[in-house]
């Protein structure tokens, strides 16, 4: 257990050294030339896969479409964060209710199969 969290510890901080070397998290300009780069490398293959496929893949989105869907994106994920932190309560009551109800429907006595109800009120 030790051992597969230090495994995990050193691989997450490995990769975030990583990133951080080549740019991901620099500034924006280093952000678009890692970007680009990625882009040109990424180019002959994506051609060679096209050849290949019997649809059209569109291009690659321009560094201001990608940044404009991170923002996009992102202030989605915070939003929808935030409207979750608000119906908390909401959700909780509600669970909270539905347990509740079933706790009791539990301790109710189980009724008996063999006769019809109209008999047993009589």
């Amino acid at each position: 257990m030790v051992v597969g969290f230090l495994v995990r510890g050193g691989l997450l901080a490995g990769i975030v050294y990583y990133t951080r070397k080549v740019g991901v998290w620099g500034d924006a300009d280093e952000t678009d030339k890692l970007y680009n780069t990625v882009k040109s490398e990424l180019c002959p293959y994506v051609q060679k896969v096209q050849k290949q496929l019997p649809f059209e893949v569109p291009q690659l989105p321009n560094t201001g479409e990608m940044r404009f869907l991170a923002k996009h994106y992102y202030n989605e994920g915070v939003k929808s964060s935030f409207r979750f932190v608000h119906m908390l309560p909401c959700y909780a009551g509600r669970g909270l209710k539905k347990v509740k109800d079933t706790f009791q429907d539990f301790a109710k006595s189980p009724a008996i199969t063999g006769e019809p109800e109209s008999s047993a009120a009589k």
